[in-house]
Order: structure tokens, then C-alpha cells, then sequence
């Protein structure tokens, strides 16, 4: 028989963990292993595994039971028929979590989380629930509701999806909200450091294909998401539909280097210049401008051109700067001529 893995070691926390921590690592994992994202059987097993623990780890009172009993706390509740926590599966690649504690409901939490989520159903009842809480995992897929099992109602509940039961899109009940889904989008460097708007097209099943216009904020970076509200799955149980987050990938610009809201730009500056100081064109985003450089300016100064920069997301009337490399052009091919006048000049200088 394969030992059980510890609660805390599944979501990679402490025991120490604040129930902020605890519910961050969950949602992380299940995102991971949830198996619209990753179908495998590993991860339909890892993905139990993590419920199991966070049904746990997320109750008040069940996480006392197990820190000082461990798994006994709720394998002797199951054998009495009483507290404890229990799993069902209903043979269609759906699991379902239930404690038949007296602690907290949990119903609003875990319907927050996975209609969220994963478009999976949430409230099991409320108040009406008989003091079980539940936790749904739909690791089918297919984003249906469970509907067969009754008998977890109690106060006169009818079960899951019954017409009290508060249950699976029932009247009084919870409708859970889509999936949300995530995509990627790239843009160009110029896209990102202004922003504007880009017609997308995305799949909606079937063969079919759907427009969606898309806002780009002006000084968004590498990494970030945009959401498209209501642009997700669907929901199976009549609420609102999931979010569309796309992780943006911004392309390079000949040229540019992009350090937060600031922009680098190398130029190469004639040795008279450099050593006398003069002037020299510089490209920033918004065109070209005539750039002083000072006398003396040694390879790899920088000087700054205020506000020349990117916009700032939060607050696009702020700009960054843009910076100017200097790289001092050297020449390679002197005449005899202008050697000796070279020459006299290091020689004038070192006096």
C-alpha cells in the first residue's frame, strides 16, 4: 500500500502557513494539474491529491484535527460513520470532496474558487447543507454538474441540484461561472510602447472562429496579461461566462532595448566630436532629434533625453527616459598625413 503523502507536502507549504498562503499554493497547483490543462492520469491523480489536501488544509478545524492527529483524525471518523473526510467519484472522471464536520461552510469559498477557476458548479446548499461542506473537482473536462448522488442535503435538501438544495444551477442555488481561458498575443515594440487596438481571432469549437477586438494599454510589458472580461467558457450551469487572459509577447525593435518604462539606443559619435563636443541625430520613438554631446564624452557614457521614454501603464501622462550610448567611432584608416598631425596632437595633449 502506498503511504499517504503529508497535506502540506501536496501544496508545498509549511505547516506554519497562513490560510492566504495555503489557498494561493492550491490555486497554483490546480491551475497546473487541472485536466483541461494537462490531461494525463499523473495529473488526474496529482489534481485529487491537492483537493484532498486543501479540503482539509482550508478548515479551520479539520486542519487542527490533522495536525494533531494526522490522517487517524479522519480515517476513524469514516469507519464511525461520523466526521471526517470522504471522497466519491462518479465512474465519469468527476471526484467530489465532502467533510461531514460541523465546522464552516465552505460552500462559498470553494464555489468562488472553481467557478472561477475552472467553470466548475459551487454553493452545495448553503445554510441547507446539513453543516457538510463540499468541493467539487471536475476532472472530466467536460463541465458538467453532478446530479445523481442525493442524500447530502439535509433540513429537508433533496441533494445536490435538488430543487433546496441551493445546489448545481438550481434557483436558489449558486450559478457557477465559466471557465476562464488563456491565450497569448504578441505585439511589436511600437504596440506596446503606445498601445491601440488589435482584431484577434480565437476558436469557439467546432471549426468555428469569433473576432474579438483587443485594447493594448500603452507601456504594458513582457509578461503581463490582458483580460478580456467575459470572453471565457461558457457557463454549464447558466451563469456568467469565464474571462479570455492573453500573456502579452512584445517583439524587439532594431535598434531599441527596453529597461522597464526606459529605452536604450547606442549611436556612434564621430572622435571630433566626442573630444570637442558637437552634435549628433538620435532616433527616440517619436522621431529623430539633434543630441549635444558634451567635450570629453569617453565611450559608454550615457546622457538622458527626459522623457523620451515609455509610457507608464497606470499613468500614461508619465514617461520614462531615453538613453544615449555613446560608442566613440575610432578611425582605422589614417593617412600618413593625419597619423603625423594625430601624433602632434597626443603629444599637445599630454603637455
Amino acid at each position: 500500500m502506498t503511504a499517504r503523502k503529508d497535506y502540506y507536502d501536496v501544496l508545498g507549504v509549511k505547516k506554519s502557513a497562513t490560510e492566504k498562503e495555503i489557498k494561493a499554493a492550491y490555486r497554483k497547483l490546480a491551475k497546473q494539474y487541472h485536466p483541461d490543462a494537462n490531461p494525463s492520469a499523473e495529473a488526474k491523480k496529482k489534481f485529487e491529491e491537492i483537493g484532498e489536501a486543501y479540503a482539509v488544509l482550508s478548515d479551520a478545524k479539520k486542519r487542527q484535527q490533522y495536525d494533531q492527529f494526522g490522517f487517524a483524525a479522519f480515517d476513524s471518523a469514516a469507519q464511525d460513520g461520523g466526521q471526517g473526510f470522504h471522497s466519491y467519484s462518479d465512474g465519469n472522471g468527476h471526484t467530489y470532496y465532502y467533510s461531514g464536520s460541523g465546522g464552516p461552510d465552505m460552500s462559498g469559498m470553494f464555489g468562488d474558487l472553481f467557478g472561477s477557476m475552472f467553470g466548475g458548479a459551487g454553493g452545495f446548499g448553503g445554510t441547507g447543507n446539513g453543516g457538510r461542506s463540499f468541493h467539487w473537482s471536475n476532472t472530466g473536462g467536460n463541465g458538467s454538474g453532478f446530479t445523481g448522488f442525493e442524500g447530502f442535503g439535509g433540513n429537508g435538501a433533496a441533494g445536490f441540484g435538488g430543487r433546496n438544495a441551493g445546489g448545481f444551477g438550481s434557483a436558489d442555488g449558486y450559478a457557477a461561472t465559466g471557465a476562464d481561458l488563456y491565450s497569448d498575443i504578441t505585439i511589436s515594440f511600437d504596440e506596446a510602447a503606445f498601445g491601440g487596438d488589435r482584431d484577434i481571432r480565437i476558436g469557439t469549437g467546432g471549426g468555428r472562429t469569433q473576432t474579438l477586438r483587443v485594447h493594448i494599454p500603452a507601456g504594458i510589458e513582457e509578461g503581463k496579461s490582458i483580460r478580456l472580461r467575459g470572453k471565457g467558457q461558457t457557463s454549464p450551469s447558466g451563469g456568467q461566462p469565464g474571462d479570455l487572459y492573453l500573456k502579452v509577447h512584445i517583439q524587439p525593435r532594431d535598434g531599441f532595448e527596453r529597461k522597464g518604462r526606459d529605452v536604450y539606443v547606442t549611436v556612434r559619435v564621430p572622435l571630433e566630436a566626442a573630444v570637442l563636443g558637437g552634435e549628433v541625430k538620435v532616433e527616440t520613438l517619436t522621431g529623430n532629434v539633434m543630441c549635444r554631446i558634451p567635450a570629453g564624452t569617453q565611450s559608454g557614457s550615457k546622457i538622458r533625453l527626459r522623457g523620451k521614454g515609455i509610457a507608464d501603464m497606470k499613468q500614461p501622462s508619465i514617461h520614462g527616459d531615453e538613453y544615449v550610448v555613446v560608442e566613440v567611432a575610432i578611425p582605422t584608416d589614417l593617412s600618413e598625413e593625419a597619423r603625423e598631425k594625430f601624433e602632434a596632437f597626443l603629444r599637445a595633449v599630454r603637455k
